[in-house]
C-alpha cells in the first residue's frame, strides 16, 4: 500500500512537498490528535513543547493514512472536519491552521461493511472514496506472481547495485505454488 501511496504521490503535482506517512493503528488512542493535529506547549501533562502534527507537516504534500479503520469515530470526526475545512487546530490551541493536503487513505477492512455497523462514519467514506484502487492479494495473483516476483528482484538488485540473480526452477514451482497467506 504504501509503495502505490510514494508511486501516487512522486508522479502527481505535489511530488516536489512532502510525503508523511502515518500508519494509524500504531498510534495510541490517546495520541492520535496529537499526531494528527500537533500540540502546544502544556496541552497535556507531558507536552513540554509545542509540536506540530502530521497534517501540517504535510502541508502541499500528501498524507498517506494508512489502516484508517483503526480511528475511533472521535478522531474520524476530527479527519473528517480538516478535510472539509482545510483547517486544523493543534491540541490545546486556540489558532486555525490552515492546510492544503492530499490524502491518500488504505484500509484492509470493507469500510462499507463497517459504515453498516456503525464502526466507520459514511460521510468519511464519502470524502475519502474519490479514486478507489484495488491491490488484489498475492495469493490471488495466479501465473502473476512470477513476473512480480522478478520485477522487485530487479528493483532491489538495482537499488543495492547487485547483480540480479537468477530464480531457480525449484524455487518458480515455490512460488508459483505458495498459498500466500
Amino acid at each position: 500500500k504504501s509503495t502505490y501511496a510514494r508511486w501516487i504521490h512522486a508522479n502527481g503535482p505535489r511530488s516536489e512537498n512532502p510525503f508523511v506517512e502515518v500508519n494509524c493503528s500504531a498510534i495510541p488512542e490517546h495520541l492520535i490528535e496529537s499526531e494528527l493535529f500537533g500540540h502546544e506547549k502544556g496541552a497535556f501533562t507531558d507536552a513540554q513543547n509545542a509540536k506540530i502534527g502530521l497534517f501540517e507537516a504535510a502541508d502541499q504534500g500528501t498524507l498517506f493514512l494508512d489502516e484508517i479503520p483503526s480511528l475511533s469515530l472521535t478522531a474520524q470526526t476530527k479527519v473528517l472536519l480538516a478535510i472539509e475545512n482545510g483547517i486544523i487546530r493543534r491540541l490545546g490551541g486556540t489558532k486555525e491552521i490552515n492546510v492544503n493536503i492530499r490524502i491518500i487513505a488504505a484500509a484492509n477492512q470493507d469500510l462499507r461493511k463497517m459504515i453498516e455497523s456503525g464502526e466507520f462514519r459514511e460521510d468519511l467514506f464519502h470524502r475519502l472514496d474519490l479514486l478507489r484502487i484495488n491491490i488484489p492479494e498475492l495469493k490471488t495473483r495466479g501465473p502473476d506472481i512470477l513476473p512480480l516476483a522478478k520485477h522487485f528482484l530487479s528493483d532491489l538488485s538495482k537499488k543495492y547495485k547487485l547483480p540480479i540473480p537468477k530464480i531457480s526452477e525449484s524455487s518458480e514451482v515455490y512460488i508459483l505454488n505458495n498459498e500466500w497467506p
